[in-house]
């Protein structure tokens, strides 16, 4: 089946649970995930869940398997906690929950973060995979970098991957 006749049978409306890493922003100032949460319902998906927890690893891998297991979130955008600080652990904590990784979004995202932002874009650790049922986005907390990572890659795909996740 091509990418368009799976595009075509890709469901409408996704499940998006959005969690900003953060020990310093509240959810009224998590500027990312506020982005976020908008453009989850101007794509026409249902925000299930938008919570700030703390740069801490169990906080991050417990707050993404509640939103897939008991919210029924079908992707998770997972912001913050990708850099290189001692306290950046969201990379650590999301890779031993996937499934399968999907190591393309990791490149194209270093790609276009090179086009904007010059050789500083080696700095980011930005990754995707599959946790049980549901797709799984950890990039940079800064506002331009999810408005890149959500507009170029993961909402033109979102609907085309979770249509292979629920039909296989």
């Amino acid at each position: 089946m091509s990418t368009e006749a799976h595009k075509k049978d890709a469901p409408k409306s996704v499940n998006v649970a959005i969690v900003t890493v953060s020990t310093t922003r509240t959810l009224k100032e998590d500027k990312s995930g506020l982005w976020m949460a908008k453009r989850v319902k101007k794509e026409g998906h249902r925000l299930v869940l938008h919570e700030v927890v703390p740069d801490e690893a169990g906080a991050v891998a417990s707050t993404v398997c509640d939103a897939v297991e008991n919210r029924s979130a079908q992707a998770v955008l997972v912001t913050g906690g990708t850099g290189l600080a001692a306290a950046d652990v969201t990379i650590e904590a999301l890779r031993p929950l996937f499934s399968k990784e999907l190591t393309a979004f990791s490149i194209l995202f270093s790609q276009l973060s090179f086009d904007q932002i010059d050789s500083a874009a080696i700095v980011s650790r930005a990754c995707a995979g599959i946790v049980s049922q549901a797709v799984v986005f950890a990039m940079p907390g800064s506002l331009k970098a999810c408005q890149l990572a959500c507009k170029a890659l993961i909402f033109p795909e979102l609907s085309h991957i979770v249509r292979h996740l629920v039909k296989g």
